[in-house]
């Protein structure tokens, strides 16, 4: 005999569907899609910890986390690698037509 498996739509963030509140759930995924971005970034510069030093004064380090998969770095660290990747960061902050704003990236 089966058991029915119970399958839910994601939200489209999976720390709110793990239970985060929405605005735990917004900085997190924030912060996702910013490591994300420099990993792709990196990966298509080809990019070593080493060559990223050379290239962009980036701390080796920091690169080999980012390319290990490690997330945990703060917004404004984030920013700064962003930056130092020849980046502009650019932050607007517009009305929310709801009670509570929310926080994206928009990355072109």
């Amino acid at each position: 005999m089966s058991e029915e498996v119970k399958i839910e739509e994601s939200s489209g963030n999976v720390f709110l569907d793990i239970g985060f509140s929405k605005a735990e759930a917004e900085r997190e995924q924030l912060r996702v899609d910013l490591v994300i971005k420099i990993y792709r970034l990196l990966e298509e510069l080809k990019l070593t910890p080493a060559k990223a030093e050379k290239r962009f004064g980036l701390d080796p380090s920091d690169v080999s986390r980012i390319l290990k998969g490690d997330f945990d770095f703060n917004v404004d660290q984030l920013f700064t690698i962003l930056n130092q990747l020849n980046c502009n960061v650019e932050i607007r902050i517009t009305p929310s037509d709801e009670k509570v704003g929310h926080l994206q990236v928009v990355a072109t």
